[in-house]
């Protein structure tokens, strides 16, 4: 299941509770966005080790600032509470999944 996130403090507190959290920062209006949406859905379906989130960043901007998130889609990867690495542009789920795992390791 994907949260979505509506505050930095209620981001924090994921980052804080959870080991593995992917992030997919996106706008409404974005059509790659609206493309990648549903393959991070599946993600976290199928991922039941991940907590995936979401950030709007035009209702969150000062989260699209902190992780230099200059180009949207972009799924920022987190693993003990540091972002360990970014994915940018729209991906299918297999390789979505092999670059999560790839920064998670």
């Amino acid at each position: 299941m994907v949260t979505v996130v509506n505050s930095v403090s209620e981001f924090e507190t994921i980052l804080q509770n959870n080991e593995k959290v992917v992030v997919d920062f996106f706008a409404t209006w974005c059509m790659p966005c609206k493309m990648m949406g549903p393959v991070v859905d599946e993600v976290s379906v199928e991922r039941k080790d991940l907590f995936v989130a979401k950030v709007d960043v035009d209702k969150l901007p000062e989260l699209a600032q902190k992780y230099n998130v200059y180009s949207i889609p972009h799924v920022e990867v987190f693993a003990g509470g540091q972002a360990r690495g970014n994915i940018v542009g729209y991906h299918d789920k297999v390789q979505l999944i092999r670059d999560i795992d790839g920064y998670l390791k």
